[in-house]
C-alpha cells in the first residue's frame, strides 16, 4: 500500500551531531515510500543537503501534507509554531533527549513510520497560546506559544510583584521569583520542575504555577484554557515575559502580559495505539526499581 501522504517535508535539528546523515536516511526511505521530499530551508543550509527541493515554511504550509521533524521536542516545537496555521500535520523522530511529543525512536523509524505513513496513526491536536506585551494601551510585543508563557524575576533583582486576573476578575496579588502559565503539552516542562501537576493534553486547561512563592499557600491551579489571563507587574526591577523560551521582552511598571488561547492548533500524529500514559511512564522514569 502506497503512503497516504503526497508530499513531505523534512526539517532536522541541525546542531546535533549525525543530523545531515539521519535526514538522508529518512529522505531515502520517504522516496521509496512513494513520497514527494523536500528539505526546510534552514534545515537544508545548515546541513548542506542540496539534492531535494528546499522550501521555507510558507511553501512547506502551502505544498506539503505532512511535515516529518528530525530532533528533540525543541525542534518540533520551533517549527510547529510556525506551521500551525496552515494546518500541516507532524510527525516526530526523537534525536533530542526527552521527547515527550517527539515520540519515535530514530533506530526505529522504518518499521514505526510505514505503517503511520499508509494510515495506522493517532492523531493528537493541541492548542496553543496567543500572549502580547500592553504597554499604556498599546500591544509593544506579541508571541505565539505551545508549552508556556513565563514572567521572570531580574537575574540579580529579587521577587516581583504580580497583579493576577483571570477573564477580568482580580485573583491575588503574588510575590515570587515568577509566574508560569503552561498549557498541558507545557506541563511537562517548567512549571512541572517548579511543582505543578500534570495535564493530560486531552484536558482543555492551563495550569498557573508561582516559581518560589514569598507565600507558601500560594499554589498551582489549573484553569479553563477559553479564558484570558492577565498579568500585570506591580513591582520588582528587570522583569522579562519568555513564551517557549524562545523570545523576551524587557517588562516595566505597570506592563500587562495577556494569554488567550490561539486560534490555531498544533496537530501531531503518533503510531498506532500511542498512549500519553506511556510516555509519562517511559520519560519519566515511573515503575523503575519495582517488582
Amino acid at each position: 500500500m502506497k503512503s497516504q501522504f503526497r508530499h513531505v517535508a523534512l526539517v532536522g535539528k541541525y546542531q546535533a551531531h549525525g543530523s545531515r546523515f539521519a535526514l538522508e536516511s529518512i529522505a531515502h526511505f520517504l522516496s521509496a515510500q512513494g513520497c514527494e521530499v523536500a528539505i526546510e530551508k534552514d534545515s537544508a543550509s545548515n546541513t548542506g543537503l542540496s539534492q531535494y527541493p528546499i522550501l521555507d515554511v510558507a511553501a512547506i504550509g502551502a505544498h506539503c501534507d505532512l511535515g516529518l521533524v528530525v530532533g528533540g521536542d525543541g525542534t518540533m516545537l520551533g517549527i510547529g509554531r510556525q506551521l500551525a496555521r496552515f494546518g500541516v500535520p507532524l510527525i516526530g523522530i526523537n534525536q533530542g533527549r526527552l521527547g515527550f511529543i517527539t515520540d519515535i525512536a530514530f533506530d526505529a523509524y522504518e518499521a514505526v513510520l510505514g505503517p503511520m505513513l499508509r494510515g495506522a496513526f493517532e492523531e493528537d491536536r493541541r492548542w496553543m497560546m496567543q500572549a502580547k506585551v500592553m504597554r499604556d494601551g498599546d500591544c509593544v510585543f506579541s508571541a505565539t506559544a505551545m508549552n508556556d508563557v513565563v514572567v521572570n524575576r531580574g537575574a540579580t533583582a529579587g521577587m516581583v510583584e504580580l497583579k493576577v486576573e483571570v477573564d477580568g476578575r482580580f485573583v491575588a496579588n503574588q510575590r515570587a521569583d515568577g509566574l508560569i502559565i503552561a498549557s498541558s503539552t507545557g506541563s511537562t516542562a517548567y512549571a512541572l520542575s517548579a511543582g505543578g501537576p500534570l495535564l493530560h493534553p486531552s484536558i482543555a486547561g492551563w495550569v498557573l504555577v508561582p516559581i518560589a512563592p514569598h507565600t507558601l499557600s500560594n499554589r498551582p491551579i489549573v484553569l479553563s484554557d477559553t479564558g484570558e489571563i492577565a498579568i500585570e507587574i506591580v513591582a520588582g526591577r528587570d522583569a522579562s515575559a519568555n513564551f517557549d523560551m524562545q523570545s523576551l521582552a524587557s517588562l516595566l511598571h505597570g506592563d500587562r502580559i495577556i494569554v488567550k488561547r490561539s486560534e490555531h492548533q498544533m496537530r501531531f500524529l503518533h503510531p498506532k495505539g500511542w498512549s500519553y500514559f506511556d510516555t509519562l511512564r517511559k520519560k519519566l522514569h515511573w515503575n523503575e526499581g519495582g517488582a
